[in-house]
């Protein structure tokens, strides 16, 4: 059902059984899969794609352009997977350069007032909580949970299955399964979210002693990198290795100093 108020682009495409709210605002080759929901006041522009089953809040603004000085009207996309949530006020801006795109899983959940920058990449399952302000470039693994009012800087990493605790600054890397708090600060293991998750005990020892070398061992990041990939033993362990081992632009957070 489409409300007689809602305004939508003749260049817009949407599935049957799309629900659009009064005054919601469609501007541009949009596409909207079926099932999905456009409460009042969300706003779609640009060349952007929703999967199926999504929904879309009132003042939500999903595909406008990146708040970029270099951008200069090319074509760039937003793409947003399907059952994905996107709750008020939240932005989410399509990528900058030309036929760059800005990336969002299935089954995500952008909470109210939360950012998603040019360019960004959130795997499957993330959630960013209220007030949360992705930068440019950033990318999110699988199930990785964004704690509200923290700030991530551009071009950070963020591993699958990281928990990031709220008012966090967050500068550095963080390697998938950690705890990372405060001003980019690896705290610990994510040890609620690998049980909700399932996985199991061999790869959660194996994760623990990844954090221990990493962050506890005194080695130097490099040298404890090389340690660790001599110990680990399971898929959890290999997929923190890959990650430290692949490029950075950021560098890696630090480990909790201990007190005496």
């Amino acid at each position: 059902m489409i409300h007689p108020s809602a305004v939508i682009d003749k260049r817009a495409e949407l599935a049957d059984d799309v629900d659009v709210g009064p005054h919601v605002v469609i501007e541009g080759p949009v596409r909207v899969g079926r099932g999905t929901r456009l409460l009042a006041h969300a706003y779609l522009c640009g060349h952007t794609t929703l999967g199926e089953a999504c929904v879309i809040h009132p003042g939500a603004v999903v595909g406008n352009v990146p708040q970029d000085r270099d951008y200069a009207g090319e074509r760039t996309y937003c793409v947003i997977g399907d059952r994905t949530i996107i709750r008020e006020g939240a932005s989410v801006h399509r990528g900058t350069g030309a036929e760059t795109s800005t990336i969002i899983g299935n089954d995500c959940m952008l909470m109210a007032t939360a950012h998603v920058g040019h360019n960004c990449r959130l795997g499957e399952g993330v959630i960013v909580t209220n007030g949360s302000m992705l930068g440019g470039h950033v990318s999110v693994g699988d199930g990785a949970n964004v704690s509200g009012l923290v700030a991530v800087h551009q071009f950070v990493r963020v591993g699958e299955l990281v928990m990031i605790a709220g008012l966090t600054r967050l500068t550095m890397d963080v390697p998938p399964y950690f705890l990372c708090s405060g001003d980019s600060t690896c705290v610990g293991i994510n040890a609620v979210g690998l049980r909700r998750a399932g996985m199991p005990a061999d790869q959660i020892q194996d994760v623990k002693q990844a954090y221990r070398i990493l962050y506890r061992s005194g080695l130097p990041f490099r040298e404890a990198v090389a340690r660790l990939g001599e110990r680990v033993t399971t898929d959890a362990g290999r997929r923190i290795i890959a990650f430290v081992r692949a490029e950075s632009k950021r560098g890696y957070c630090a480990g909790a100093r201990r007190r005496n």
